[in-house]
């Protein structure tokens, strides 16, 4: 199973430690797993034209194929202005409308205040759903009072985000022998 993390805002570096725990944990409780990290920040990035997502080069293209090959997305995203950065909008424009079919994606949102709760259930949720998105609905709220000198200091956020690890697995298994269990009625 190929899962990627990734790690939507091009500042800042709550969402990265976030995103390293988060991956850290997902390695050692699934090591058959094959992880990969895109950290937008660390890439030079196109904007979307309406291009085939295949049709890009250098990055851009490195991200959007290897996201397009996943079969679980872990998605860390910063709020910034009550809604999610443009780098990461940027990823779900360069992708086709149904990019996340048959993959489950999860996430975890850091933020500055509490007022920014329902960004993912109304932003973020939303766009995954048209993208035909498998979402764990559960995801992992992370304050500014959660960390201290770019580590997470909160106890119940480490236990948050190992839930949400296993609830990504679980639910990718489980769809992965729905499906399979479906092939399997046809005979060509």
């Amino acid at each position: 199973m190929k899962v990627v993390g990734l790690s939507g805002s091009n500042v800042g570096s709550k969402t990265r430690t976030a995103m390293d725990y988060t991956m850290k944990a997902a390695e050692e409780k699934y090591p058959d797993a094959e992880f990969t990290l895109i950290d937008l920040a660390e890439y030079d990035m196109q904007f979307s034209d309406g291009r085939d997502y295949r049709d890009y080069k250098g990055d851009t293209k490195y991200a959007a194929e290897t996201i397009m090959k996943a079969d679980a997305i872990i998605i860390g995203t910063p709020i910034f202005q009550a809604s999610i950065p443009a780098t990461l909008k940027n990823i779900f424009d360069l992708l086709p409308v149904d990019a996340f079919r048959d993959k489950v994606v999860s996430m975890f949102v850091t933020a500055g205040s509490p007022k920014h709760y329902l960004i993912a259930e109304q932003q973020l949720k939303p766009i995954l759903g048209y993208m035909k998105a498998t979402i764990v609905q559960t995801y992992v709220f992370i304050e500014e009072q959660d960390f201290y000198r770019k580590e997470i200091i909160n106890d119940d956020v480490f236990f948050r985000i190992d839930s949400l690890v296993e609830d990504t697995f679980m639910l990718m298994e489980t769809y992965t022998s729905i499906r399979e269990a479906k092939e399997a009625q046809y005979d060509f």
